[in-house]
């Protein structure tokens, strides 16, 4: 792998609106309706960086009737997702390095 290949893979995962949809998408598949409501966040923001994160292949997407619904890469970020968590609780005792609070599942 290039590194302009990590570089913009990471940058998608160190962007908070991002991170707030993988989490939002990590309960379930959802519309861009669903995720505008659950983040409180205008409908245009929500759709550019779904964009950016459909890009990278780290949403799916999938057209049912008019609308879209998108969901997380089940072979690689579901994964990556459970990954990050069991390392939190193994190597950070499930503290944030930042801040000091508990991480949240």
């Amino acid at each position: 792998m290039s590194k302009t290949t990590y570089h913009f893979f990471f940058k998608n995962l160190a962007n908070p609106l991002k991170v707030d949809i993988i989490v939002s998408l990590n309960l379930k598949p959802k519309s861009v309706g669903e995720i505008v409501n659950d983040l409180k966040v205008e409908q245009s923001k929500i759709s550019h960086a779904l964009s950016s994160l459909k890009s990278c292949n780290i949403v799916q997407v999938e057209r049912r009737g008019k609308e879209r619904f998108y969901s997380l890469n089940k072979d690689t970020i579901i994964p990556m997702l459970k990954l990050i968590d069991n390392h939190s609780l193994k190597h950070c005792k499930g503290k944030c390095v930042n801040c000091g609070e508990l991480c949240r599942k």
